[in-house]
């Protein structure tokens, strides 16, 4: 299916759906070492499919996830000034956030929705997203274009560093709930 192909598979991983980029672009590296892509033309498009796959997750955050959490984020845990206090952190960082949540496996395919439900400026969110998806479906383009035919070797390379990044989310999250259960055991 070409380059649209790519566009089309980053996409769905960019908007949330488990796709593993470690795995479409390794591929895409690879079919590009037989010549049937040109790296930099298969990086470009996985990061056009990322682009295209974060607006959608950011306009869900924004249209849904936004007013969701006005009305239940209460029973998340989550209150009105915390949500005030994402804007201002996406209003400040959020570009910063953002290029460098795409760099990082996990974190990458989530980081649209808090931009969304935060209303971050789109169009800075979508630069800082492809800017941010460039280097990463690069290296795993080049990295399956290295391996030839173990280009499937990649995903297991950085399964311990998706597994890192998931404790240190578990982590944070535990933590976050003894924080913010604290006060209402001590009533």
């Amino acid at each position: 299916t070409g380059y649209p192909g790519i566009v089309l598979a980053m996409a769905l991983e960019s908007a949330c759906i488990p796709l593993p980029s470690e795995v479409i672009m390794p591929f895409a590296g690879f079919l590009a070492a037989q010549g049937r892509f040109c790296l930099g033309g298969a990086s470009l498009a996985g990061a056009a499919g990322c682009a295209l796959g974060s607006a959608g997750a950011y306009w869900v955050g924004a249209r849904g996830g936004r007013p969701f959490l006005l009305r239940y984020g209460r029973w998340l845990l989550i209150t009105p000034a915390e949500l005030e206090r994402a804007d201002r952190f996406f209003a400040r960082y959020g570009s910063a956030a953002t290029f460098l949540a795409r760099l990082l496996p996990v974190v990458r395919t989530f980081i649209s929705l808090p931009a969304g439900v935060a209303r971050m400026p789109f169009w800075p969110f979508l630069f800082y997203a492809f800017a941010g998806s460039l280097p990463w479906s690069y290296a795993l383009a080049w990295a399956g274009f290295i391996l030839g035919e173990h280009w499937e070797e990649v995903a297991s390379l950085l399964r311990p560093l998706e597994g890192v990044i998931l404790v240190a989310l578990v982590g944070l999250t535990g933590w976050f709930l003894w924080h913010r259960l604290q006060p209402r055991r001590a009533r």
